[in-house]
Parts: C-alpha cells; sequence; structure tokens
C-alpha cells in the first residue's frame, strides 16, 4: 500500500453559512493519480479547494504526509502543493515561456531576479509539456490543447511534490483530453507526482488514474483503486443509473456503459 501524501480529517467544508461536508475524511495515496468523480454539484472541487487551503475549514484538518497545514505560510505550502484551477486566467500577450515562470514565484524573493535554477525548472517543464518550441508564443495564439498544455508547464515549473487539478479536460475534445491526461499520468509515474484530478468523464478516470474518490450529496461513496470501486453497482448508487462496467484494451482496464436512469427521481 502506498503511503499517505494528502488527506482531509473529520472536514466541515462550505461556503459562507451552508455546509457541503459536515465531516469529511479522505486520504490521497503518494505518488498515484487519483481522480474525484461524482455528480454536478456534489463536492469535488469543493474539496479540492479545501486541501490547497482555499476554502477554510469550518472544522477538521488538512495534513500533507501527516502534518497539518494550517499554520504553513502560502510560499511554503506553494512549494509542497501545486493546483490548476477550472478556468485560469492571464493576459494574452504574455509568452508560453512567461506563464511558467509564473509557477516559480514560490522559489523567488521578492524583488529578486530570475535565477539559474529558475530557467532550468521552467526548461525542463517546457519540455516535459512538448512546448519548447513555443516558449516565445503568446498564449492568446494557442489552441485549447497547447494552452492546457502551457498551464500545465507552469504548474510542473512550481516543483511541488503534490499537483491538484481542477477540471484539466473542461472545453478540450477527445484527442486533447486524451492527450492531458497522458501528460497528467507522466507526471506521476515516470515524474514522481502525487496528482489529483476533478474528471466528469468516467471512462477517463477509469483509463488514466490510478484510484477514484466517488462522492455524492456531500459524502464519499466509495474510494480505492479503479478495479475495486469501478463497479456498476457503485456507479449506478452515485449517478442513478443502470449500466455495465466492461474489459477494455489490451490491459483490461474498466469501461462504463450508461443504459438508463435508475429511477425517476434519481439524481
Amino acid at each position: 500500500m502506498p503511503d499517505t501524501a494528502l488527506s482531509l480529517r473529520d472536514a466541515a467544508i462550505g461556503y459562507d453559512r451552508k455546509l457541503v461536508f459536515e465531516d469529511l475524511s479522505l486520504s490521497v495515496p503518494e505518488g498515484r493519480v487519483t481522480a474525484f468523480c461524482g455528480p454536478n454539484g456534489c463536492g469535488k472541487s469543493t474539496a479540492l479547494k479545501a486541501m490547497r487551503r482555499l476554502l477554510p475549514l469550518q472544522a477538521g484538518a488538512v495534513e500533507l504526509r501527516g502534518r497539518p497545514i494550517a499554520g504553513w505560510s502560502p510560499r511554503d505550502l506553494a512549494r509542497e502543493l501545486a493546483m490548476l484551477s477550472q478556468s485560469p486566467e492571464a493576459p494574452v500577450e504574455i509568452t508560453v515561456e512567461e506563464l511558467a515562470f509564473m509557477g516559480r514565484y514560490a522559489h523567488r524573493r521578492a524583488l529578486s531576479g530570475r535565477k539559474r535554477s529558475d530557467r532550468a525548472a521552467v526548461t525542463a517543464a517546457l519540455t516535459a509539456v512538448d512546448m519548447a518550441d513555443l516558449a516565445h508564443r503568446p498564449i492568446g495564439a494557442l489552441s485549447g490543447g497547447q494552452l492546457q498544455r502551457a498551464w500545465l508547464a507552469m504548474v510542473i515549473a512550481q516543483e511541488a511534490p503534490v499537483i491538484l487539478l481542477d477540471e484539466p479536460t473542461n472545453h478540450l475534445d477527445v484527442a486533447h483530453a486524451l492527450e492531458t491526461l497522458a501528460l497528467v499520468r507522466h507526471l506521476s509515474h515516470e515524474m514522481g507526482k502525487t496528482v489529483v484530478v476533478v474528471l466528469h468523464d468516467l471512462n477517463l478516470a477509469a483509463r488514466f488514474a490510478d484510484a477514484i474518490t466517488f462522492f455524492r450529496a456531500g459524502r464519499i461513496a466509495a474510494e480505492g483503486p479503479v478495479a475495486e470501486v469501478f463497479r456498476p453497482e457503485i456507479i449506478g448508487e452515485v449517478f442513478g443509473i443502470a449500466c455495465e462496467v466492461r474489459p477494455d484494451g489490451p490491459d483490461g482496464r474498466p469501461f462504463v456503459l450508461p443504459l438508463h436512469r435508475a429511477t425517476a427521481g434519481a439524481h
């Protein structure tokens, strides 16, 4: 069993006075890709934001390798935990390289220039996402798939061992979604990162993730390795559908075939 990289312990999380979770506990395995899946509005992104300390907990704790992060400075936290939100924004005039350098803020002192280590990290990040040849292109001139890789370069340049990605395939066609998630898997399996990714597409989650956490109505419906939790009775209960799960491809990864809604009143 892999060690736990990141966890929520007895967490109460919400917006203003409305709680999304009242007693949430979950664990993210070290060096793996974990997908958060579930219906719209079930709390996937809320849990991710809480883990990055973007939402304050009303109770409980976030722990990174067993250490509560509540008292960490923003810079110290950014060195350990990177996050790419659903719809990141930056001026369209900045170049791919300049965007990647934005990921180095946690490693630089105020008013300090770019160091050799910063340039090396950015070069390595652009190479990892196959964007070195486009380093000087404005991000406003990129295709959707290229732009997503540019944002991932920024995250990689941050050199944090844990990466949180909130719907990185949003607005991408299937070819670019496959390309993006192949890169996400490379980050974990080849570069040693722990990755948590929010995904809506169950079959992409089953193909690229090592573990899945299923959310439903403010609770964890199931969590564990893909082979253990990607089952028709769990998916049916989470999404309110009847479905079949079949092995797919040469590696036999599970594939879900939705059939119909299980009941008229299901979520």
